[in-house]
């Protein structure tokens, strides 16, 4: 079964699979393309994820950027 794409924009804030070694699991969304670019909200690095890793990741939005913004 394919997992679908999911539509995701600079400034999201995600939720993944499994937590990150500090022990959170909420990544900010930094670059799009080929691969994924994250933050980690916990610690701050940064990782790069190939688009299709990212989408099998994925559990859910915490925040979306369009909503930081009318803030």
């Amino acid at each position: 079964m394919a997992v679908p794409i999911v539509p995701v924009k600079v400034g999201d804030v995600v939720r993944l699979k499994k937590p990150h070694p500090c022990g959170t699991n909420e990544w900010e969304i930094d670059r799009i393309g080929a691969d994924i670019g994250l933050k980690c909200q916990g610690c701050g690095r940064r990782v790069m994820l190939p688009r299709s890793e990212f989408d099998r990741r994925f559990r859910g939005f915490i925040r979306r950027a369009d909503e930081s913004r009318e803030a």
